[in-house]
C-alpha cells in the first residue's frame, strides 16, 4: 500500500517537539530516561558506566522502553509511497530584479568624497558618495542674473505706471496731447512684458534647481552677496543607499568628473535572491509554473534551500535550446553569493513510488541529516541519509535507508540529545 502526499508542511514537526522535550524532562527527574552510560539492566551507574559504555558501538543509543513510552515516542517503518519525479537543473545565483539599484549622479560633477569600497554592506540612507554639482552650481548662476532681471524689470514697470498716472492726470488739463498718453501706456504694457519674461525664466531655472534637491528655503539664504562658502556647500550632493544592501558593483574614485549617463556604484539586497536555472525545451512539459523545490551549492555541500519556482520564462535561447526558470529563495544569512553555481531540484508533474519516512523522523546531525534505526527493543542506531523530496509531512530518502526498517518518528530529536550526551561524556 502505498501513501499520497502534496507539498509541504512542517508545522506538525514544530508542535510536537517542544512536547517531546516536556516528555523528556519529565522522564529524565522521575528516573524514567536510562541509557546504557548511566547504567541499565540494574547495575548501578558508577560501577558500571565504563563498561555499559564500551558495549555500544559508536553513534549508538539505548534508550529503555519505558522512557520510550513516558517521551511518546513513535516508531514507524520506511516504506514506498508517491512521491514528485524531480528535475534536477543547474543554474546561478541572481539578485532579485526589484531590489538592485545602480547609483548615477543627477548631473555632471566632481567626487569630492567617497564613503564606501566594493563589498561594503549598507543600510538604507547611508551616505555613499558626495559630488560637487557643476550643474547646479551654473543653474544657481543663471538664477541669480534672472532674478536681478526681475527685480529690475519690476523696478522699471514701477516707472512706467506712474508715467502713465502722471500722463492720464495732464491729459485731463490739456497739457499733453494725446499720442503721448497713448506711448506712455504702450511702455507701461511693453514693461508688464518684461515683468512676465523675466518671471517665466526665474520659473524654469527655479525648477531645475529643485530637481537637484535645493528647497526654496536653501535658495532665499543664497545670493551674490552670500558668502562663497555658501554657494560651495549649496552645489555638493550626497548620493545615499536607497536601502540596505551590499555593494556588488563600485566604479569611481575621487576627484573624478562623472556624468549622469554613468552608474558609480550598485547596491544588491540580497536577503532574497533568484536562482535562475535553465531547463531544456524537451522538458518543459514537465514543468509546473509554481511549486516548491531546493537548491544546492557546492559551497556548503551540506545544506539544503528551499525556494518557490516563481516563473518560467516564454522565449527559448536558440543556442541551448533551453528556457530560464527563476525561484525564490529567502537569504537571511547572506549564504548564498551573486554568481554561485546552484543545482536546482524542481518537482515535475510526473509521480513514482520511492522510499520515504516522516519529516519528524528526520534531525540533522554535525551538519548531516540522520535517522535512528532500531535494532532491538531499547537499542538505536544513528544512520546518516541522503534526503528527496518533501511532499506534505512525509520526505523522500534516496540512500542511507532500506525499506521495511524501523526508524524512530516523533520523538527523534529526544534521541539525538542521548547521542550528543553521550558523545559529550566520551570527550571527557
Amino acid at each position: 500500500m502505498t501513501d499520497d502526499f502534496n507539498l509541504p508542511s512542517n508545522s506538525g514537526r514544530s508542535q510536537a517537539a517542544p512536547l517531546v522535550i516536556a516528555a523528556l524532562a519529565g522522564a529524565l527527574m522521575s528516573g524514567g530516561l536510562m541509557w546504557a552510560v548511566s547504567g541499565r539492566d540494574g547495575v548501578p551507574a558508577a560501577a558500571g558506566q565504563e563498561a555499559e559504555r564500551a558495549d555500544l558501538p559508536p553513534g549508538t543509543v539505548e534508550i529503555p522502553v519505558t522512557a520510550q513510552t513516558n517521551a511518546g515516542v513513535k516508531l514507524v517503518e520506511a516504506k514506498q509511497s508517491i512521491v514528485p519525479v524531480q528535475l534536477e537543473v543547474t543554474g546561478v545565483v541572481a539578485p532579485e530584479g526589484s531590489r538592485v539599484a545602480e547609483v548615477r549622479p543627477l548631473a555632471r560633477g566632481l567626487i569630492t568624497a567617497v564613503s564606501v569600497r566594493l563589498g561594503d554592506r549598507v543600510k538604507a540612507g547611508q551616505p555613499l558618495l558626495t559630488y560637487d554639482n557643476i550643474e547646479l552650481g551654473e543653474r544657481l548662476g543663471e538664477f541669480f542674473e534672472a532674478r536681478a532681471g526681475l527685480q529690475q524689470a519690476e523696478s522699471d514697470l514701477a516707472v512706467r505706471q506712474r508715467q502713465v498716472e502722471r500722463a492720464e492726470a495732464l491729459i485731463g488739463q490739456q497739457a499733453i496731447s494725446q499720442q503721448v498718453l497713448d506711448l506712455r501706456r504702450a511702455e507701461f504694457k511693453n514693461a508688464q512684458s518684461a515683468v512676465n519674461r523675466a518671471q517665466a525664466t526665474m520659473d524654469r531655472i527655479d525648477e531645475q534647481i529643485h530637481r537637484f534637491g535645493l528647497t526654496d528655503a536653501e535658495l532665499e539664504k543664497l545670493g551674490p552677496d552670500t558668502a562663497e562658502t555658501n554657494h560651495r556647500a549649496a552645489t555638493l550632493a550626497t548620493i545615499r543607499a536607497p536601502f540596505d544592501g551590499v555593494i556588488t558593483t563600485y566604479d569611481v574614485a575621487l576627484g573624478e568628473i562623472v556624468e549622469p549617463q554613468r552608474a558609480l556604484v550598485t547596491v544588491a539586497n540580497l536577503d532574497t535572491v533568484w536562482i535562475l536555472a535553465d531547463v531544456y525545451e524537451k522538458d518543459l512539459a514537465r514543468v509546473p509554473a509554481s511549486g516548491e523545490v531546493t537548491v544546492k551549492v557546492d559551497a556548503y555541500p551540506d545544506r539544503t534551500f528551499k525556494g518557490q519556482l516563481t516563473y518560467v520564462s516564454d522565449v527559448i535561447d536558440p543556442k541551448s535550446r533551453s528556457a530560464k526558470v527563476r525561484s525564490v529563495v529567502q537569504n537571511p544569512d547572506g549564504l548564498l553569493r551573486l554568481d554561485m553555481f546552484a543545482r536546482v531540484a524542481i518537482p515535475t508533474k510526473d509521480q513514482q513510488q520511492a522510499l520515504a519516512v516522516p519529516v519528524d523522523a528526520i534531525q540533522r546531525i554535525d551538519g548531516q541529516p540522520a535517522v535512528f534505526v532500531r535494532e532491538s527493543e531499547t537499542r538505536f542506531r544513528r544512520q546518516n541519509v541522503q534526503l528527496g523530496l518533501q511532499a506534505g509531512n512525509m520526505v523522500e530518502i534516496k540512500a542511507g535507508l532500506k525499506g521495511g526498517e524501523t526508524i524512530v518518528g516523533v520523538g527523534s530529536f529526544y534521541f539525538k540529545t542521548a547521542l550528543q550526551r553521550e558523545l559529550i561524556g566520551d570527550e571527557h
